[in-house]
């Protein structure tokens, strides 16, 4: 069963987000003249202040965007790398064999603000203080709280108060949890804002009164706040004891967003184009390779025969993805032969009838002792335990009761034929704690790297944790078309899988691809601490129907279903050869949406 709703269509520009507030300034940054980026940029501000629960300036974004102009799709890496202190042997001193899943130990270098402010620079047309602006004002003049930042504040509340007091504050006003509807304000990181406009001056270029809020933030009183909190506090984490954060306001100084190429595969008549594989997103390309080779017929897609070919696809790029995937400025990732049509063929050939209980990565020829040494790291859990759900960097592990955080995404694309997708998230007060004095958490993004010698995402100092935020951007024909993404962890890509084969193999519009059920797999091992596998799980939208969920039992799945109309938040927007926009937002959780005209 999935709704009928009609795309939202227009030529002059559309915005796809998962807030309300977010998709109307990106449309009223376009009214106003400004581009794709521009608006883009005043969204993702916006977004940092109506879903704190969910991303924050101190995290991180992936941005996959073409420009009109250069005629150029690149990708933007807003992902920072591990302090110059987090060593192994720092944390072997320690007595830890993960990376904590909150705490200031687990903050990587803070990438957010810098890419946004990057985007701005090169390809908007802006000022700063018009982007900021709607998010300022929202800061200052309060907005109606969502129930799941509710919810979140809730959760955590005596951890605020007795562990992490910096933050209560902010987001206890008045020593108790907000509730949802409740209008909801953080002067503090307004202040914050209005500092980095002042520093940034009049005088001058636009560009360079960008970069002034770049050196205020990486060189400045951002960092130094940074700095001097890290190196006094020691705080309680998801270790169960107190530690000290390894971030400096020279490790925020030294590193910047930087540009890079997109990974790209083809399917069909499709190029699309994900991040590096110091991010999750090569995943997608290689699970489409595979099923191409297999030969996908588009009628069974909706069909528990076509839902189990999927997953086991998934399941096979997956473990690739934990063999081979990390920074590749510091492993070899050996992405043109995982990418390759004859390598897709042979993992093709492993699909059977079956339901795979094994995590069964390709073994390439010089990399055999890495390849086991990724499968010795797989930890199975419980899959009656939970984590069955999304989880991006999880919450603070006082309590176990609380539930996971998850992540945003954003997509714009204008009149000029300009495209932004985008997938923010990290620095979350339920994960880290406030810094004093600026309004923000940091992020615990290093999490995702394995301390143990030899894995192409072991931690090192400098060194991109593998994320798994992974915005899409697709051109057909040669011509960008495309744009998509979700909020969701190791589910990202899988619901974006399900979501392309839709609308390229079967023709369905946007909408009706977002609204048909969902699926995905926990077979590999979790991206987030404590990195449980969960080999054979599938979960399934109870919308598929008993004899779907029967018919995969009996291939040796095990099934578990989750409430319909709970999986993931898809948007995505399509600019046809005519230059008429269609987008769509999915509504599950009641909270995404598309705008446009």
């Amino acid at each position: 069963m999935f709704t009928t709703r009609p795309d939202i269509r227009g030529t002059f520009g559309v915005a796809a987000a998962t807030h309300w507030a977010v998709a109307a300034t990106a449309m009223a940054m376009l009214e106003r003249g400004g581009n794709a980026f521009d608006g883009a940029v005043a969204a993702g501000f916006v977004l940092h202040v109506v879903e704190p629960h969910l991303n924050g300036p101190a995290g991180e974004v992936p941005i996959v965007f073409h420009s009109a102009a250069s005629a150029r799709t690149q990708v933007l890496c807003g992902q920072g790398v591990a302090p110059a202190g987090a060593s192994l042997a720092h944390f072997r001193d320690l007595g830890l064999d993960m990376v904590p899943g909150s705490g200031m130990i687990a903050a990587v270098v803070p990438g957010a603000f810098d890419a946004w402010m990057q985007l701005l620079r090169d390809h908007g047309t802006m000022e700063l203080e018009d982007v900021l602006a709607p998010a300022i004002g929202y800061l200052e003049q309060g907005y109606p709280l969502l129930d799941g930042a509710a919810r979140a504040f809730t959760g955590v509340a005596d951890a605020l108060r007795h562990e992490w007091p910096s933050g209560a504050p902010i987001w206890l006003p008045g020593g108790t949890p907000p509730r949802g509807g409740d209008l909801f304000r953080n002067p503090v990181l307004a202040q914050t804002w209005k500092r980095i406009l002042s520093e940034a001056g009049k005088h001058g270029t636009r560009e360079a009164r960008i970069e002034r809020a770049r050196q205020a933030w990486s060189q400045g009183f951002v960092a130094e706040a940074i700095d001097r909190f890290f190196a006094q506090e020691a705080l309680m984490d998801a270790s169960g004891r107190r530690h000290k954060g390894l971030l400096t306001g020279q490790d925020m100084a030294t590193w910047q967003a930087d540009y890079e190429e997109p990974v790209t595969g083809r399917f069909g008549d499709w190029t699309i184009c994900k991040t590096g594989p110091w991010g999750q997103g090569p995943v997608l390309l290689q699970a489409l390779a595979i099923l191409e080779a297999h030969g996908l017929d588009p009628e069974q897609l909706d069909t528990e025969a076509g839902v189990h070919t999927v997953l086991e696809a998934l399941k096979l790029a997956f473990a690739d993805r934990e063999a081979y995937y990390g920074d590749p400025d510091f492993v070899d990732v050996p992405i043109e032969r995982l990418l390759s049509a004859d390598y897709a063929r042979a993992r093709a050939a492993m699909i059977t009838p079956e339901a795979s209980h094994e995590i069964r990565p390709g073994v390439l020829a010089g990399f055999e002792t890495q390849v086991a040494r990724s499968l010795g790291q797989v930890r199975c859990g419980d899959p009656s335990a939970g984590g069955l759900g999304v989880g991006e960097p999880t919450m603070m592990h006082l309590r176990p009761t609380i539930k996971p955080g998850d992540t945003v995404h954003l997509d714009v694309v204008d009149r000029w034929g300009n495209m932004v997708s985008a997938t923010p998230s990290g620095g979350w007060p339920q994960s880290s704690p406030t810094v004093p004095g600026l309004g923000f958490a940091l992020n615990t993004r290093a999490q995702m790297f394995w301390l143990e010698d030899g894995l192409p995402d072991t931690l090192a100092p400098g060194k991109r944790p593998r994320t798994t935020l992974t915005p899409t951007l697709a051109l057909h024909e040669g011509r960008p078309a495309l744009v998509c993404g979700t909020p969701g962890g190791d589910q990202q890509d899988q619901w974006q899988v399900q979501l392309l084969l839709r609308r390229i193999l079967k023709g369905d519009s946007l909408q009706r691809a977002i609204d048909r059920p969902l699926f995905h797999s926990v077979h590999f091992p979790s991206s987030f601490y404590p990195r449980k596998a969960m080999p054979g799980v599938a979960v399934l939208e109870e919308s598929w129907g008993e004899d779907t969920l029967a018919a995969l039992r009996g291939r040796g799945h095990q099934v578990e279903v989750a409430p319909s109309w709970s999986a993931g938040r898809l948007t995505a927007i399509e600019r046809d050869a005519q230059g008429i926009l269609s987008g769509a937002a999915t509504p599950r959780l009641m909270q995404a949406y598309a705008v446009g005209r």
